[in-house]
């Protein structure tokens, strides 16, 4: 993987479904780096691309405050390859100008300060080929599990079959070759969750130091 033009730095961020990014997303941003949570810009782009999204789906996808109702969109795309295809064909290429509308403004507005990319679906983004390396958030199934359950109120099962949709997902990171970091996150009862707050910050610091980032 190569750096952007005026070697930018750009961190890639991303994990399995709730193994945590976001919680490493937040430590980096107060180590002072600016962050772009793609998963966010893809709503975005649900609400700006809603015309051509309602024209493939209905309008049977909308809420009672008229706006596009993501829980009911996401039934109509969720286990369906073509209609998931259709959504994707339409929110992607939005949230890939957006994210690279962002990296722009940081290096003109940062002077090419080094800033993350944070994406569930980061090998999809647009900003893939530029990032310098990969932050791989990963933590033990139960721990995702219990975090799931408690987020989204979701069944065992109906988490458990979120869970088997990513079978393959590390090892689509590891085989492009790219400098990957791993870090555990496994914390989530109360003093255990400090201590791995402190193991997370060495090796965040650890990290951006190696690639010259810290």
């Amino acid at each position: 993987m190569g750096n952007t033009t005026n070697q930018q730095k750009i961190i890639g961020l991303t994990g399995t479904y709730c193994a945590g990014k976001n919680y490493i997303g937040r430590l980096l941003e107060e180590r002072g780096l600016p962050v772009l949570d793609v998963d966010k810009l893809g709503h975005r782009a649900i609400e700006t691309e809603r015309e051509a999204i309602l024209e493939r789906f209905g309008e049977d996808i909308l809420g009672i405050d008229g706006a596009i109702d993501r829980r009911l969109l996401g039934e109509k795309v969720f286990g369906k390859s073509e209609n998931l295809a259709a959504l994707e064909g339409i929110v992607h290429p939005a949230a890939n100008r957006m994210t690279a509308e962002w990296i722009a403004a940081q290096r003109d507005e940062q002077g090419g300060k080094p800033c993350v990319i944070n994406a569930a679906l980061l090998h999809r983004s647009s900003a893939f080929p530029q990032l310098s390396c990969i932050i791989l958030v990963q933590a033990p199934t139960l721990t995702r599990l219990l975090r799931a359950r408690k987020r989204d109120g979701l069944s065992f099962g109906q988490l458990l079959r979120r869970f088997g949709s990513q079978k393959k997902f590390t090892a689509q990171y590891f085989e492009k070759k790219a400098d990957i970091y791993v870090i555990e996150n496994r914390g989530y009862f109360g003093f255990c969750a400090s201590l791995y707050r402190r193991r997370i910050d060495n090796q965040l610091k650890n990290i951006l130091s190696r690639v010259g980032m810290a």
